[in-house]
Order: C-alpha cells, then structure tokens, then sequence
C-alpha cells in the first residue's frame, strides 16, 4: 500500500511550551509568523478542560489534545487539515495516567506527539520511570513501523544523545537526560530504522533546542538539543529542511525551548 503526502511541504514542528495557558501570546504570535502546517506540543501544564482551543481555533488550528492539571499535557494542531485521533497515552501500562503521547492520522502522516519524563533525580523511582516509558516507547514504536505507513514521532525527549548535544557535556554526566542508560534507550530506539531529523541535516554543528532560564543560559548559548523528530524510512528522503526557532527563546515571557521544525516534501 501506498501513501502519498502533501502536494506542498509539510511543514511539522514541535515545541515544549511550558504552559500553554501562561505562554498563549507567545504560542499564537509564533504560529503566526512561522505558520507550521503542523504542530507537536508539550508540557501543556493545563487539564483537559482548560485548552485554549478557541483561540488555536481563530489562529487557524484544528486541535486534539491530552490534558493534565498542572503537569505534562501533549497536543496536536493541524492548519486547515483534519486531525484523525489515533491513540491517547502510550500503550503498555493501564496504572500510567501522565499525560504524555498522542497520536493522530494527518494528511496521510502518522503523528506521535510525546513529551518523555525527565527522570530525575537519578537514580531512583523517577529515572526508573523514565527508563520503563522509553521501553514502552520503543515497542509502541516498532509497531508503527511494522505498518509501512510514513510516521512522524516528535517531541520533548528529555534525552541528550551525544555530547555535541550540550554545552559542556561533563557537567551533565550524572543527570538523568545524559546518563548511559538515557542514551542507550534513545539509540536502541533510533536502531529500529529510524531518522534522528535534526541530526541528519546538521551532522556536525551544535545545535540546542533547550536554554535554563538561570544563569543567562540563552545569552550565552549554553543550552541542549533534548527536542527531536524521528522519522520512518519511508520519510528519510523526504526531509529537505529543519532547524530550530532560536529567537523565540528570546522573547518575552517565553518557554525554555525553542520550537523545532522540519519540512517534507513529496
């Protein structure tokens, strides 16, 4: 079976807006000038009822999202497209009720929205945690490769592959982003035939998608590359371009991460 993707590039970004509600200037003046034909959020730190859907609505998004009171939260928007929702919450754990994975069927492209816990301190419960979602993650995903469809899976990983994915990697050496285990689950993942997106265009150069609001992080660009697109083999030819919105780390009010995009093309 054959799909076929959109007659233009597709334009898909993904963005950790820490606090959708608190942040939705910026959200709203970023769509606007960047006007991504679909969007990955995390960290909607907002309950279900709370989703500012009319006002994605006029900025010219249809939506579909998994809220959580105060924590976590994953959505997707999609510009003039339908959104078919596919799955909601990561399979493999009944007991797990973060809000973390979503998944939608968009112009012919699956989508897996998901924003991956953070596991620290490390170790202990929470890095346990961590490790037992990115298990779930990897089988999830290899289903989703045994369909043949083309797949997008994007989002806040909380994962520092390598060391050219931080300013001065040795001081991230215990934290639970960076820790071997952290990086081996991602590159087991990645082994299954996915594309490390961003990777694959930028080989060598630094390039961070995070920036600490202490210590002047973003002035100086100490930041990391934790937010990431894979695709599956039947996208890797397709990718033509991507990089990160720096600049928007720089606004007022703004979220710790930077959007993140990438564009397809048929």
């Amino acid at each position: 079976m054959k799909f076929k993707l959109p007659f233009i590039p597709m334009k898909i970004a993904t963005y950790n807006v820490n606090g959708v509600n608190g942040r939705l200037p910026v959200l709203l003046r970023w769509l606007e000038e960047t006007t991504p034909n679909v969007v990955c959020l995390q960290e909607l730190k907002a309950p279900q009822e709370k989703f500012p859907e009319q006002a994605i609505l006029d900025a010219g998004y249809n939506a579909i999202w998994h809220g959580q009171k105060s924590w976590n939260g994953v959505a997707i928007l999609a510009r003039n497209m339908e959104i078919k929702e596919l799955k909601r919450g990561l399979p493999g754990d009944p007991d797990d009720d973060h809000s973390r994975y979503i998944e939608a069927l968009v112009n012919g492209v699956v989508i897996g929205c998901l924003y991956l816990p953070n596991g620290n301190p490390a170790p202990g419960p929470k890095f346990d945690y961590k490790l037992r979602w990115f298990e779930r993650l990897t089988i999830h995903a290899a289903s989703l490769l045994a369909t043949g469809m083309p797949v997008v899976l994007a989002g806040d990983y909380n994962v520092i592959p390598t060391e050219l994915d931080a300013y001065k990697p040795e001081r991230w050496v215990e934290d639970a982003l960076f820790r071997p285990e952290t990086r081996a689950a991602f590159k087991t993942l990645v082994a299954q035939g996915w594309t490390d997106a961003i990777r694959k265009l930028y080989p060598d150069q630094k390039i961070y998608t995070f920036y600490d609001y202490f210590r002047n992080a973003y002035g100086r660009d100490a930041g990391l590359r934790i937010d990431h697109f894979l695709l599956s083999p039947q996208l890797d030819g397709r990718l033509i371009a991507g990089g990160v919105n720096r600049d928007v780390r720089g606004w007022e009010k703004t979220s710790d991460h930077a959007p993140v995009w990438i564009e397809l093309k048929d």
